[in-house]
């Protein structure tokens, strides 16, 4: 049996905070990056110790699997976790870790590959006795191909890029002309992301439910499901809240779908923590989409309902136990959802909004668990992703955690940085998530904006912009155009209550 005693953390924020409190616990040591990015980091302060790139390359350290190896080998770190992102699906970094005798707390480099071309992906799900949406068996390297196809299993198709995760190199075409546009985009995109082209095409499915089953699996052939994750608030395919359980799913379909993810991870010889992904249709009809081969971000909603420390069991995992875990033991413990507090302008189309984070004040609820990467005064950079919280709220029922939900995101306050937290308010007042009869059509059909608007802002709004242009033209008047009036939200200090 393998030993950790010791773990570089090749990540940052949260996850690499995450990491490093179960670590701890487990009575391992946890080494941590201090990238030029970053160098003031909030999450260096929980390691046991720092080492110091910044004066290495400035391309990022976190995309770099041989230099991650080589740093855990030159400071006789016993493995590596990677979190989530780049490196936690790099065939690359299990590869060189295992050159060099460094064990990578993940699943084996042939598993990444697999699971990592959606084409391979499908023909072990299909092999494994799980439904495909109809599509191409190989890639399609021409929009001929692709129309005759289309054709063949009728519109709308998405076309999707082999090598694509985390919805990147995705493109849906309803019609045979957005077709040949979608599929030079699609490819586009997927040569500049992941460095390879190739794509291949599914019939796309019309306002689904995006549900995923966490799986655990050891290196002696024991899986189990720790249930599912409904992830449908999307944005281009880019999760923005997640809830356990599901809302859309059944006792008898949750057990088919759970099997069936159980099943796929056996046919593949997968061990670690791992997530299998399905469409779910109108019908209860389920359909293998992809297996993301790693910690998911929404990972602590299923630690909430089962009980269970993800980041643990795949350390375990990764030192040759076996899974003290029984399926039969396994059960939902109450509700939580996961909102991601992304560094966005809601107003702006989700823009990034990067900047030095003046206020950020989070309160104390019993149903709270935060996670995060910053605290006042940090810069959130342009150089990596947005999201600079999980604001996870758990409860007895699911009507509980949106009634701690509302009251937790009145309470939140944050200043410097534009975030998602209008948008979460919007959605706790949109009745199809209040009622749990949301897909993954919610943005587009079920919320008449993204941002919640109280009853006298646009008055305030108005009254403001009056006041503005009434002391502008009386300076215009006087010939005092570049005085620096008063703000007229400092002048209108009476309405603060309204």
């Amino acid at each position: 049996m393998k030993k950790i005693s010791s773990i570089l953390i090749a990540n940052r924020g949260e996850i690499a905070i995450r990491i490093a409190k179960t670590a701890k616990e487990m009575g391992i040591e946890v080494y941590g990056l201090m990238t030029h990015y970053e160098p003031n980091a909030v999450y260096l302060s929980h390691m046991d110790h720092v080492v110091d790139v910044t004066e290495e390359s400035h391309e990022n350290i976190f995309m770099n699997p041989v230099r991650i190896a080589e740093i855990a080998k030159e400071h006789n770190i016993t493995s590596v976790h990677p979190g989530y992102g780049f490196l936690s699906e790099s065939r690359e970094l299990a590869e060189e870790c295992d050159r060099r005798g460094v064990i990578l707390i993940g699943p084996s480099a042939q598993a990444i590959e697999d699971m990592g071309d959606k084409g391979v992906a499908r023909k072990m799900a299909k092999a494994a006795g799980v439904p495909i949406l109809e599509g191409s068996k190989d890639i399609v390297e021409n929009i001929e191909d692709a129309k005759v196809l289309a054709d063949n299993i009728g519109y709308p198709v998405i076309i999707k890029a082999v090598a694509g995760g985390g919805g990147k190199g995705m493109r849906v075409a309803r019609t045979p002309d957005e077709l040949t546009m979608m599929f030079k985009m699609a490819r586009r995109e997927a040569e500049g992301i992941f460095n390879n082209s190739d794509v291949f095409i599914e019939k796309y499915v019309e306002n689904p439910h995006h549900i995923e089953f966490q799986i655990l699996a050891d290196k002696h052939g024991n899986v189990v499901h720790l249930f599912e994750r409904e992830c449908s608030i999307q944005r281009k395919h880019q999760k923005l809240i997640e809830e356990a359980p599901s809302p859309a799913l059944n006792d008898e379909l949750r057990q088919r779908m759970g099997e069936a993810a159980v099943n796929i991870a056996k046919y593949a010889n997968y061990y670690s923590a791992g997530t299998v992904e399905f469409l779910v249709d109108s019908e209860k009809n389920f359909f293998f989409l992809e297996m993301n081969t790693r910690i998911q971000v929404e990972h602590p909603i299923t630690e909430s309902i089962t009980g269970v420390d993800l980041i643990e069991q795949m350390i375990r995992i990764a030192q040759d136990e076996e899974i003290s875990l029984k399926q039969e033991d396994i059960k939902i413990k109450g509700a939580c959802i996961e909102y991601r507090l992304n560094a966005e302008d809601v107003q702006a189309n989700f823009a990034p909004a990067f900047g030095i984070i003046e206020q950020y004040d989070f309160p104390v609820h019993p149903s709270l668990r935060l996670d995060t990467g910053y605290r006042n005064g940090i810069v959130v950079p342009p150089y990596f992703d947005s999201m600079v919280a999980k604001v996870i709220v758990s409860g007895e029922t699911r009507e509980e955690v949106l009634a701690s939900s509302k009251v937790i995101f009145e309470d939140i306050k944050i200043k410097g940085i534009k975030t998602t937290l209008p948008f979460f308010k919007k959605v706790l007042e949109t009745p199809s998530f209040v009622e749990g009869k949301y897909t993954t059509s919610f943005l587009l059909n079920d919320i008449d904006q993204v941002f919640l608007q109280k009853p006298n802002e646009e008055m305030v709004a108005a009254y403001v912009a009056m006041q503005l242009y009434l002391n502008n033209k009386n300076y215009i008047e006087r010939g005092e155009l570049e005085v620096k009036s008063t703000s007229p939200w400092l002048q209108s200090k009476h309405l603060k209550n309204l």
